[in-house]
């Protein structure tokens, strides 16, 4: 549904589901649960049953004068250099021939104190490398070794928070400058307090993948008070500097789906806007969905591909390649009309770019569906390129209305903040949500410090300005 080839062969489970439903994701399909059970039962209390899922932290607590192991693999990224280095597999840090490039480790800490760092791997030829930390520089000389620790150096840390250690060749005699499993810390930062760091598998199912990645947070609407929705606008506005590759700003979400603007589909730098509607019928594989059920497009625009999709649940999707720029602000605008005749509800989808212009994306008539109206409106911010869950990303949202079925325009001034099961069980801690004068705000990845309670509420100021659109021209798009 959002466009990505991941390997392993891993299912790719949607992992926001919004409106008044309390979010969460868990590897094995957590979301695609909620909005099955919102199918089958018709009942949203339902649904946030299934939701709420576990909230145990996996922080570590370590005792006094014990080393806490942190994994390599899901705790560390290659933050500049690019090719020479590989650390997104089990093995850890492997084929690390670069003199250029940077290896990263993040994990947090609970409290100040002293922090000693040692690497724990193996070097088939002497080496030396560069441990930066805290703003000190260790430059340590690896012998030839296997399965051995490497002292790197100790720190003082001045306050808790998130702890970065960059790793960098300088010289080596060999191929490589070592392989490398994990990162051993102790120290009186560590000890009596909480170390969080992502758990390496088979015991964490499936969390390097999902902690690389970072947390995804949602701004739910509260539209409880507005009656029957038809239409639900939306604008949005990523600041400068913060629309990095695997961002996916989900404007105007739904029950049965969403739409927003993304970058690096496909492991590339391609921005484009995405609308997709599941099916309520329940597979993962689309070619096992009845005709009665399957989702098809009624109407797209030009330059708009619609397309089968699976593997998170099945449906359609549509996505067209747009050229958005950070700093500028989108507008959204989605419907939802139901057809007695037929059972199914045509949701749609239409983008106004910076030039000012609507744009149908798509129409896609979900047989069967899952609501009649406009339901549990929602926005989020993901990541989607687990490579990229060390880069801070933010986006506004703003100035939302809905329409109801009486022809009605009403603001929506409310909302709730809350995140995905990666921030519920405590393994990423980088996760924000707030309001201001401009609007609602979501922060997420970058291993930033200051985070929001889970169902924290956020209020914008109201513009009384309700947006002013020909809906009946924009129907004949």
């Amino acid at each position: 549904m959002r466009l990505i080839s991941y390997k392993k062969g891993a299912k790719i489970i949607k992992s926001n589901f919004g409106g008044k439903i309390p979010t969460s994701s868990l590897y094995i399909c957590r979301m695609k649960k909620l909005f099955l059970t919102f199918i089958l039962t018709g009942s949203l209390a339902a649904a946030i049953g299934a939701a709420s899922g576990a909230t145990n932290s996996v922080a570590n607590s370590a005792a006094s004068g014990a080393v806490t192991t942190i994994p390599i693999y899901g705790n560390a990224y290659v933050t500049s250099g690019g090719a020479g280095v590989d650390v997104g597999h089990s093995g850890g840090i492997r084929g690390w021939s670069s003199h250029e490039a940077v290896v990263s480790l993040f994990f947090h800490v609970s409290q100040p104190g002293t922090l000693n760092l040692a690497l724990y791997g193996s070097s088939r030829d002497a080496a030396t490398i560069a441990a930066s930390v805290n703003g000190e520089t260790f430059t340590v000389r690896v012998h030839k070794a296997s399965d051995d620790t490497v002292t790197l150096g100790t720190t003082t840390l001045a306050k808790a928070g998130y702890v970065r250690l960059d790793l960098k060749g300088v010289e080596r005699a060999g191929a490589d400058f070592g392989t490398y499993s994990a990162l051993k810390i102790s120290g009186s930062a560590t000890e009596g307090g909480k170390v969080t760091f992502v758990p390496s598998e088979p015991a964490a199912a499936g969390w390097p993948y999902w902690g690389r990645r970072g947390p995804s947070v949602h701004c739910r609407y509260d539209t409880s008070e507005m009656g029957d929705i038809r239409w639900f606008y939306n604008e949005v506005t990523i600041p400068q500097g913060m629309d990095p590759r695997g961002i996916y700003a989900m404007a105007n979400g739904f029950v049965g789906g969403y739409f927003g603007l993304q970058v690096g589909s496909d492991g590339g730098s391609v921005r484009r806007v995405l609308f997709s509607v599941w099916s309520t019928f329940k597979t993962d594989d689309p070619k096992l969905i009845p005709a009665e059920y399957t989702v098809k497009g009624v109407r797209r625009g030009e330059g708009v591909t619609v397309k089968d999709f699976g593997n998170e649940g099945s449906g359609a999707q549509s996505f067209m390649q747009y050229d958005w720029e950070a700093g500028k602000t989108y507008k959204f605008l989605t419907s939802a009309e139901y057809d007695h005749e037929t059972n199914s509800t045509v949701f749609t989808g239409y983008f106004c770019g910076h030039d000012g212009r609507w744009r149908l994306i798509s129409a896609l008539r979900q047989p069967h569906p899952a609501a009649k109206t406009y339901l549990g409106a929602y926005s989020f911010l993901e990541n989607f390129m687990p490579n990229q869950g060390w880069i801070d990303r933010r986006v506004n949202f703003n100035n939302q209305w809905v329409c109801t079925v009486d022809g009605e325009w009403r603001e929506v001034t409310n909302a709730l903040f809350s995140y995905d099961n990666t921030a519920r069980n405590g393994i990423r801690l980088d996760y924000a949500g707030w309001s201001d004068s401009n609007g609602f705000w979501l922060r997420n990845c970058g291993f930033f410090d200051d985070n929001t309670a889970y169902d924290a509420p956020m209020t914008r100021p109201a513009t009384g300005s309700p947006p002013r659109i020909d809906l009946d021209a924009l129907k004949k798009l």
